[in-house]
């Protein structure tokens, strides 16, 4: 895929409106991310606790993420042959890059460089499972499984899973950023002709091709 056509696949998938909403989430951080939030922690005996407002903030930015996959071009993209794919692919990475850059600039200058890394991980993270998300309940419900993980982890905060709070070198947390991201990727991949293609070469004789 060329510069020009990767331009002109971004017009057509809301290239321009993702990149406006994850660049004002992030400038939301910078400047009102130290902001507590009281929410009530069932960890702590119901004591109502706050929680700095960018833990969560990169929560919106991978469901943000995820609108490129939808539109009127979305049946026909997981129809599409591999190359249709592969721009897919291409087009989707190009712009989580550009999302996670911009993020961790922003971050970094308002907070530091480990804050920075730490809002780009749950971006990761988030937006993994908001892929997840996406193949499992469709489109509109993309925002579902990342919002069921936040409520546990504002419930339970600063505990040793708790990807938002723990330092930007923990290990744990990279790994769940690794497994959400293959978990999400796998999920988009499997497309629904992907899926009966599978399933008839399950079906078929050992060695035998299925039939077209």
């Amino acid at each position: 895929m060329t510069g020009s056509d990767l331009l002109r696949y971004a017009r057509v998938h809301r290239g321009a409106p993702v990149l406006a909403g994850t660049a004002a989430i992030a400038l939301l951080s910078a400047f009102f991310g130290g902001t507590h939030v009281a929410l009530p922690s069932i960890g702590s005996g119901g004591v109502t606790t706050g929680v700095p407002f960018r833990h969560e903030l990169p929560l919106l930015s991978a469901v943000f993420l995820t609108a490129t996959l939808d539109g009127a071009m979305s049946a026909h993209d997981d129809m599409g042959t591999s190359a249709m794919h592969r721009s897919r692919v291409a087009y989707c990475v190009a712009l989580t890059l550009v999302a996670c850059a911009f993020s961790f600039s922003t971050e970094a200058l308002a907070v530091g460089a480990q804050a920075g890394v730490v809002f780009v991980r749950s971006l990761l993270i988030w937006f993994g499972l908001a892929l997840l998300s996406v193949r499992l309940l469709g489109h509109q419900l993309g925002w579902s499984i990342p919002l069921a993980s936040a409520f546990f982890l504002i419930w339970y905060p600063h505990n040793w899973w708790d990807w938002t709070a723990n330092p930007s070198t923990d290990l744990f947390s990279w790994a769940v950023a690794a497994i959400a991201l293959s978990v999400g990727v796998a999920a988009t991949a499997a497309t629904p002709w992907r899926r009966r293609a599978f399933l008839r070469g399950q079906g078929s004789p050992s060695g035998e091709r299925p039939s077209r």
